[in-house]
């Protein structure tokens, strides 16, 4: 296996992420989700880390953290489709929670109910059920009526 590190996110790095977002099914246009918007989330004190592999360091996991000035919170965690199965999310968890250790700061994430996988590796590392949350969202915020 070639060398894995994890490094922070640099530009330059988003199409890479993007491919690796859209082939794990973590974006959809309807998010949002492009560079400037995390660009913005690491300026007010978000974290966007990247898991590279070989010595070309091909991005092949995603870590994504937004800060709302008093938690963290996950999104975008990832590793491509030919990496899964290896264990590399136990590495790049662990680089993140380095990362939530060091904000001193509460971490909160959202994972589907069908994801058992994710589910059981968050549940290892610590994170707790907060009981039956429905999740409800405004994506397009010019259709609010004020």
């Amino acid at each position: 296996m070639d060398e894995i590190t994890v490094r922070h996110y640099q530009r330059g790095d988003f199409p890479s992420i993007m491919e690796i977002w859209t082939a794990t099914g973590l974006s959809r246009p309807e998010r949002g989700d492009d560079e400037a918007a995390v660009e913005r989330s690491i300026e007010i004190g978000g974290v966007m880390l990247v898991m590279c592999e070989g010595p070309g360091k091909e991005i092949i996991g995603t870590s994504w953290m937004t800060y709302d000035g008093r938690r963290l919170h996950l999104h975008h965690f990832g590793i491509t489709p030919r990496h899964q199965g290896r264990g590399l999310s136990h590495l790049l968890l662990k680089e993140t929670l380095k990362v939530v250790k060091e904000k001193k700061c509460q971490v909160k994430l959202e994972v589907h109910r069908s994801n058992k996988k994710a589910i059981k590796l968050y549940k290892q590392a610590g994170f707790v059920y907060l009981g039956d949350y429905d999740v409800y969202i405004i994506r397009d915020v010019q259709s609010v009526e004020t």
